[in-house]
């Protein structure tokens, strides 16, 4: 088949126009999290809380009794699953984070799956052409359980015209 003449489609996320007030965006394929990636993390932002780096520590310490995966590297990996569905190349900026809860620990080994909850939306007052988006992230492991939770507020591009 010729590629001449071959409609393409590139990935985005949504423009402001596309998001809808309480509409529910499930992302996926969900991310397990080794041990690489939480003591890599843990390094590079130079937490040296021995609760994610010391095994034999951890092991000594009720009520887990092992590592736990740092809280930081699993915020941020709920943001980022949300990327390809929702702001790939159409956010300007990311305004703030509140009500960040971690209701339960995540361990190595675990998979974490993401859901998105549009909160609200509105056209920015100062800035033409771009509108706030509110969403609310929520990381689930793979037994269900809520893991991770953080209301972002983000301004996004509206859809260029022509």
């Amino acid at each position: 088949m010729s590629q001449q003449g071959s409609r393409r489609i590139v990935q985005r996320g949504l423009w402001f126009e596309e998001f809808e007030v309480g509409a529910i965006y499930e992302h996926r394929p969900g991310r397990t999290i080794t041990e690489a990636d939480n003591v890599l993390f843990t390094t590079l932002t130079m937490n040296t809380q021995a609760l994610h780096l010391d095994a034999a520590w951890s092991e000594t310490q009720k009520p887990f009794e092992q590592r736990l995966v740092n809280s930081m590297f699993t915020l941020s990996t709920l943001v980022g699953l949300s990327v390809a569905q929702l702001t790939q190349g159409t956010i300007v900026a990311n305004l703030g984070f509140s009500d960040i809860s971690f209701p339960k620990p995540v361990f190595h080994g675990d998979t974490l799956y993401a859901e998105t909850l549009i909160l609200d939306k509105r056209a920015s007052n100062s800035r033409p052409g771009e509108g706030v988006i509110t969403f609310e992230h929520t990381g689930r492991n793979q037994h269900g359980d809520d893991i991770a939770k953080a209301v972002r507020k983000t301004l996004v591009r509206m859809a260029p015209h022509g």
